[in-house]
């Protein structure tokens, strides 16, 4: 929650910045589907703003610049019966991403703790991504029955060899390192000098500049480098069963560990996952977000997701059970559907104005 009296998130113009403060630091600044609509909003309002010439993403607290969107309040909504409310999240959360990656001016987030989930979207896609000391990235959907959404269809598979494949399939996480070395980070600062960054860039001082003049060295990078040939040879495995069969073979620590690991997350997820990397290499950015549109809705008329929160944040017993609870009982028909254009009217997630990432 954000302390009494306090919005949710914060705007305010400082000089030539528009910043973002996400201001719920007891819920590690999750989203919910109110800060997500206050923000598209007020990016819509900069974006028209020829005074704004840059835009600033924090998270307060230290502990987290965001871990995610609000999946409490997701699995509130669904089962107060409220699906509409479930649907126009996921909607706003997407819309938001796609406005962060055609953002015609700078995004630039200070990221300072952990980042996973919604607050990768709102980041991973703008023009700067400066880590700290604590950086701490993850995508761990596989472990509450998802997917790494928010536009990591896109960025996941364009990221080296099949490290983001692996990022995927076990929703390990990764430090600064790491991040910059596969290109999740562009700068690397202390997050004591976050407040000097803020106020130089509020002078209108070119980005680049005021980051170069606050840079720290990077950390040595670790599993994404140190194994990054167990990760190419065991991942490109045309099916989960064929990963897990090359990590057992291997016999290392690392692909020990990393095998034990996925076997404790969702075998839909992981099925659906091995496919959204494999298709997502191809798809342009608005395609990946329709794409992500159709897997969401369709996991929510499953009984993984829901049973993946409830063993992490309502019941807190860890043990989900999952439905089917084995990789082989997965069918292909479900995965299949997951992909498959919905019922009714679908989102548009058209980039209109230049984009930040690497097409």
């Amino acid at each position: 929650m954000a302390d009494p009296g306090e919005a949710e998130i914060l705007f305010e113009r400082r000089g030539a910045v528009g910043l973002v403060t996400l201001n719920r630091p007891r819920a590690l600044n999750a989203l919910t589907l109110a800060m997500l609509r206050a923000m598209q909003a007020q990016l819509e309002a900069w974006a028209g703003d020829a005074d704004v010439t840059r835009v600033i993403l924090r998270g307060r607290g230290g502990r987290a610049f965001c871990a995610g969107g609000d999946i409490r309040q997701i699995h509130a909504f669904a089962q107060g019966g409220d699906h509409a409310a479930v649907d126009a999240f996921w909607r706003s959360e997407y819309r938001l991403d796609a406005t962060v990656k055609q953002f015609a001016k700078p995004v630039i987030s200070l990221i300072e703790g952990l980042v996973m989930g919604g607050g990768n979207g709102i980041s991973v896609h703008g023009s700067h991504r400066v880590s700290s000391e604590s950086y701490s990235f993850a995508m761990p959907e596989v472990g509450i029955g998802l997917f790494p959404d928010v536009g990591m269809t896109y960025a996941l598979p364009r990221l080296p060899g099949l490290t983001g494949t692996y990022l995927a399939l076990t929703g390990a996480r990764i430090g600064p390192g790491d991040a910059h070395a596969v290109g999740l980070a562009t700068h690397h600062a202390a997050a004591a000098d976050f407040d000097a960054v803020v106020e130089a860039l509020s002078t209108g001082e070119a980005v680049d500049t005021v980051l170069a003049a606050h840079a720290r060295a990077v950390p040595e990078a670790e599993v994404l480098v140190t194994e990054r040939g167990r990760i190419d040879a065991c991942f490109s495995a045309e099916t989960v069963p064929g990963i897990l069969a090359r990590l057992d073979a291997d016999g290392s620590a690392f692909a020990t560990e990393t095998a034990a690991l996925m076997r404790t997350r969702s075998p839909t997820s992981l099925v659906l996952v091995r496919e959204q990397m494999r298709r997502g290499a191809d798809l342009s950015f608005p395609q990946a977000m329709l794409t992500e549109y159709r897997m969401v809705s369709a996991l929510m008329r499953g009984p993984d997701f829901f049973e993946g929160v409830r063993a992490a944040l309502i019941d807190k017993d860890g043990a989900p059970a999952w439905n089917p609870a084995t990789l082989e009982r997965v069918a292909p028909g479900t995965i299949a559907e997951a992909f498959a254009p919905g019922a009714g009217p679908e989102p548009r997630f058209e980039i209109t104005g230049g984009t930040h990432c690497a097409d």
